[in-house]
């Protein structure tokens, strides 16, 4: 019987938007719409669309012709064929492919599928079902060594330092000591063996501790504890308030009697009011809990999905003649990592483990790798194949003699000096010094580095994706405004309401103790009279009780301290005054126009799922019984509720919506559309209010076929749709209502800030598109010159490729797209769309998934090129969290998930702009500064072991050996070389008011190939003037040739340490003079290396002094001279 409903009632949304949407593009121009009866068509026609490129060119829009097959292609990628395309990266592709191919052998997924579970026999089930247990580890114990080695060994110069270590135990290649290249391997291997281990055990104590939670599970028997691991699909468990749900349920039945809980989503879907919960009728009415077991019932669920938001399935009793089936949606079922705000649930687990809806929505958090420690490696194979020729040349002018391949391999060796293994180290302790100097930073206080590997990937980003609930905003709502037509009330007239509403509250008192005699109740007294225009008071009365009954607001009673839990639901014990009373819903927009009507007056005092009481000024209690609720979705964008007035028996239908869905049901009038654009330009959220009256034999004739609806199993959605449609028509407006967002604090100008410094913000929220547009206004991503095309809804290949070419014709305007537009424009338009999206100066995405928003973090990577940041506060951020390059997690009001899963944790969204104008950007130069002095330190010795080579016959003899090479790289030089990690190029104050100097850091020019090349210059000049200066001046004894070229080394690092210096730090001054005294205090111990009568003349000095002068006075020439001829940007603001 419910199939057979007709899909097409008087008014159908999908006809009505589709017949807009050809008006709008017919009125583009003569396109296809014109040529072809039925734009529709185009979804089948694949074969058109790929004749019809997208206008992804400017030249297409000169052309007078707007006809698509006359449009220039977007791009024409050759492939490349053959030995080019292997080596052009096909080899790549081709490794990557088998070896997915191989894990796809190894893993293969189950096919998930639609299942039936029968109440409390989990052993009826067909199939295995995974474990309900948590996982959030890396590695288990057999995969912990192997996995970290890997992570470790994959970067070359890691690699690079292994081979050269373990070279050395072969007797014939042995140059030095072993120490000297295991010791610092070995130290930089145990650091990250530690650091991975205790990283590894803190996530393994958490899961442990989720996974050993205890449940009551119902049983034949009565009530036993399970661990929450142990759960299994079938069982029937109790959660208590306040406890977490364990795994995907239906809810069967609770303690409250209205048969209805709340449950807090806030580490779901991000969002932090409650949500209502329905418990199925049929298991509710049961007498006693036990009689769970006394019948015969199953839940028939669907597959499990992605989609937290949607559910079908159906509730099946077989004991009973006829069966009762009951249909299931999504306020029927309590997902994982929900809790429970109210009463104790019963519910029949449905999904565990990886098939819940929580866990497909988390991705795997990746190990994150910054932009300059992939440069860095990228320069290190550069040295790399220089070091392998300078060999070459050596073995070459050496003419080949004897074991030529072993002398190769000792001057690989000698030369290795030339990668440094003190680079990793450096960095590494870098980098922990950045995380200390950031926590240490007063000016934003609380802030945590959760990730220590990445401090310099603050200063390259390009994209900010934020969320918006709770890290733009503050998630408070204030009523602002209220719209009659003819008058608009604001904050301060708020009084006049009052006076209004207190007129006709106190003309029914007396009319009710007037009627209190008579046996017959009140008849509707405007039904016969004609139309007369009402009064003010009238609407506004009109108006604040529509507002005050179209919601799904319930208020909440805590229970007195020192009542025990059994009594915790008895009216008695509950305290029902104002103070007491809290209102929980599932949007805060409900909350704060329910707390108006309080305001002025009409209070909501308490409801259940049949009715709802409301306080009058004068203190008389309203009953209303609830007929149907029709709850908001994104696809309606509107909720209606039919009532019926007790006293009055009369039945009204109420509804309340976005503008754009509720102008076309509404009566005519002049004003709404209006007003809805200057409430938007204020940055409030509007809602249009309207009522439609209703005769006993309407309502009754709609309630059959609503039924009929909601139990067919095709098409349900589109079928109760339809018969809801039925109802919306010529319904009388009553008042439009402004509702403000609070913004986070300094948001503005943190935003304009990070504009400045180039870098696109883009909004990623799950809010509804008219709420996201708003809070992009308000808070100035969109600025008010802006244009803002909102992308149209689409469905089809043939609607996103009009869509998008309707978009390509805007220039310089912020798009709005929802997360189902976005799939179907990435399923077939990937590459065009994020192309244009990038163009734009901000984007805003509404509706979206956990999952949506970390696919377009990687979809930037991918296409973009360029470093992300993610920053957000809920559950529903940690994916796109984990999958940007830099993860900033805000500790709110949504819980810690977000922050704990974060690479940065902060307290407040304006903390953002110091951790990135400041932190960033000298982490990013200070690293840089100090990758390449540590590459110049050994290029510079390498230089001289070359030219020492080359002097004495191409001899493979280390010219320093033991502890000179160890000391010349840890105590003569380490600490003020480390020191740079001080070093600042302008004060953080000017780095926050001048944001642009930010914008230079994206170009990567601090560590480039060219900035490398002229280390390289520098240090074979320096290298060859110290080596030819010490054998120029050399007397009788090479000893001395040693002793003079040593000392020189060290005082020309010293010196050039103090050159690459720009803001001198007391620490940088004592680390130069510790350095220096550590090295002449040494000298004394050193005799079997240096002549000790020797160094103490004063030939020796001299010769030491005129070598240093000559390798460093021309660098500090070319300095001085550069800063005056072509000084740096931030050179201006220093001086």
């Amino acid at each position: 019987m419910a199939d057979q409903i007709p899909l097409y009632p008087v008014r159908s949304a999908a006809a009505a938007a589709n017949r807009k949407r050809a008006a709008y593009y017919s009125a583009a121009g003569p396109g296809p719409g014109a040529e072809r009866p039925s734009r529709y068509q185009l979804e089948d026609e694949s074969a058109h669309l790929d004749e019809m490129p997208l206008m992804m060119s400017e030249e297409g829009f000169e052309n007078d012709e707007s006809d698509y097959h006359t449009l220039p292609r977007a791009r024409i990628i050759q492939r490349k064929r053959g030995l080019e395309w292997f080596v052009c990266g096909g080899w790549k592709f081709l490794c990557t492919s088998c070896c997915d191919w191989l894990i796809n052998i190894c893993q293969r997924k189950r096919e998930l599928k639609a299942r039936t579970v029968w109440l409390g026999y989990p052993e009826k089930c067909e199939e295995k079902h995974p474990r309900n247990s948590i996982k959030n580890q890396k590695y288990n114990v057999f995969t912990f060594i192997p996995g970290v080695l890997y992570e470790q060994f994959k970067f070359f110069l890691n690699l690079y330092f292994l081979v050269v270590s373990c070279s050395q135990f072969v007797p014939a290649l042995k140059i030095g000591y072993l120490y000297t290249y295991w010791a610092p391997l070995g130290f930089v291997l145990a650091v990250t063996i530690m650091r991975e281990a205790i990283d590894e055990f803190r996530r393994f104590q958490r899961d442990k501790e989720v996974n050993s939670q205890l449940y009551s599970k119902l049983t034949v028997r009565g009530k036993v504890q399970v661990k929450s691991s142990d759960i299994q699909v079938g069982d029937l468990i109790i959660v208590e308030k306040n406890q977490r749900i364990p795994s995907d349920m239906v809810f069967l039945r609770t303690s409250e009697k209205a048969g209805s809980c709340f449950i807090r989503t806030d580490q779901l879907d991000g969002e932090t009011d409650w949500k209502l919960k329905v418990a199925v009728s049929c298991t509710q009415r049961l007498p006693a809990l036990g009689d769970l077991f006394s019948i015969s019932a199953y839940v028939y669920a669907q597959k499990p999905q992605l989609d937290i938001h949607s559910f079908e399935g159906t509730f099946t009793r077989e004991d009973c003649d006829p069966p009762i089936h009951e249909s299931l949606s999504i306020e029927n079922t309590l997902w994982a990592s929900t809790i429970v705000a109210s009463g104790t649930v019963i519910g029949v687990v449905i999904y565990t483990g990886k098939e819940t809806r929580s866990v497909m929505n988390t991705s795997n958090p990746k190990n994150k790798v910054g932009l300059l420690d992939l440069e860095l490696n990228q320069l290190t194979k550069a040295l790399f194949v220089a070091l392998v020729a300078l060999s070459v040349v050596m073995v070459t002018l050496q003419g080949f003699v004897g074991p030529w391949y072993r002398n190769l391999f000792r001057f690989l060796l000698l030369f290795s000096y030339i990668i440094p293994i003190s680079l990793r180290v450096n960095l590494d302790m870098g980098k922990a010094a950045y995380g200390w100097m950031i926590m240490k930073d007063e000016s934003i206080p609380g802030t945590v580095v959760r990730t220590s590997t990445i401090p310099e990937g603050l200063g390259r980003l390009v994209y900010l994706l934020t969320d918006k609930t709770g890290t733009l905003t503050q998630n408070e709502m204030v009523f602002k405004r209220l719209h009659l037509g003819t008058v608009s009330y604001g904050a301060d007239t708020m009084d006049e309401i009052q006076s209004h509403l207190r007129n006709p509250y106190s003309q029914m008192q007396s009319q009710a103790s007037g009627n209190a005699t008579s046996s017959t109740p009140p008849r509707k007294a405007q039904s016969s009279a004609p139309k007369v225009r009402k009064s003010v008071s009238s609407r506004v009365h009109e108006a604040v009780k529509a507002i005050a009954l179209c919601h799904n607001v319930t208020p909440v009673y805590e229970p007195r301290a020192g009542v025990t839990a059994e009594a915790e639901y008895a009216e008695a014990d509950q305290d029902f005054s104002d103070g007491n009373r809290t209102y929980q819903a599932a949007s805060p927009d409900e909350v704060a126009l329910v707390q108006w009507t309080e305001s002025v007056g009409l209070t909501l005092v308490s409801r259940d799922l049949a009715s709802m009481q409301l306080r009058t000024p004068s203190g008389q209690i309203l009953t209303y019984c609830i007929l149907q609720m029709f709850p908001f979705t994104s696809e309606s964008k509107r909720m209606g509720v039919i009532i019926r007035d007790e006293s009055t028996a009369e039945i009204t239908f109420y509804m309340k919506g976005a503008d754009v869905a509720m102008s076309s049901i509404v009566q005519y009038n002049d004003w709404l559309e209006e007003e809805c654009g200057n409430m938007a330009r204020e940055g409030l959220r509007t809602l249009v209010v309207a009522k439609r009256a209703l005769t006993e034999e309407q309502y009754q004739d709609f309630e059959s076929r609503y039924s009929q609806a909601k139990l067919s199993i095709h098409d349900r959605a589109l079928k109760v749709a339809a018969v809801v449609e039925s109802l919306e028509r010529e319904m009388e407006l009553l008042c439009l209502t402004g509702v403000e967002d609070q913004l986070q604090a300094d948001v503005r100008p943190t935003l304009e800030m990070l504009r400045n410094a180039g870098i696109k913000i883009w909004m990623l929220t799950g809010d509804k598109l008219e709420t996201a547009t708003c809070i992009a206004k308000s808070s100035h991503l969109v600025s008010r010159t802006q244009d803002i095309h909102i992308f149209r809804p689409v469905t089809s290949r043939g609607e996103a490729h009009l869509e998008l070419n309707a978009f390509r014709r805007k220039h310089d305007c912020a798009l709005v797209i929802s997360g189902d537009s976005l799939e179907v424009c990435l399923k077939y338009y990937e590459h065009e769309l994020v192309e244009l999206a990038c163009q734009c100066p901000a984007v805003v995405c509404c509706r979206c998934s956990p999952t949506q928003k970390a696919h377009i973090v990687k979809l930037l990577q991918r296409h973009a090129g360029r470093r992300t940041c993610a920053i957000g506060d809920g559950g529903n951020d940690v994916s796109m969290i984990q999958a940007a390059d830099c993860g900033i997690g805000i500790e709110g009001k949504e819980g810690r998930q977000a922050s704990l899963a974060a690479d940065f944790s902060i307290t407040q969204f304006k903390h953002i702009g110091r951790l990135l104008m400041v932190h960033g950007r000298s982490s990013y130069k200070r690293s840089a500064a100090l990758g390449q002095f540590v590459m110049h330190r050994g290029l510079i010795i390498s230089t001289m072991q070359a030219v020492f080579s080359s002097v004495f016959y191409f001899a493979s003899v280390p010219l320093y050996q033991g502890f000179l090479m160890v000391g010349y790289a840890t105590l003569y030089t380490m600490f003020p070389v480390f020191s740079l990690v001080l070093d600042q190029d302008v004060q953080p104050e000017m780095a926050m008011l001048y944001p642009e100097l930010y914008k230079d850091l994206t170009k990567g020019r601090s560590l480039s190939f060219k900035t490398f090349l002229i280390w390289v210059l520098i240090s074979i000049y320096q290298g060859g003037i110290l080596m030819y200066g010490a054998l120029l001046l050399f007397e009788s004894e090479f000893v001395h040739v040693v002793a003079i070229s040593f000392t020189a080394l060290i005082l020309t690092e010293l010196l050039m340490v103090a050159l690459t210096v720009r803001t001198w730090h007391w620490l940088m001054a004592v680390a130069e003079v510790l350095s220096l005294g550590c090295y002449v205090a040494s000298l004394a111990f050193l005799n079997e290396y240096f002549d000790l009568a020797f160094i103490t003349t004063v030939t020796f000095v001299w010769k030491v002094s005129a070598i240093t002068v000559v390798s460093c006075l021309p660098l500090y020439v070319l300095k001085y001279l550069k800063r005056k001829l072509s000084p740096p940007s931030y050179s201006k603001l220093t001086s």
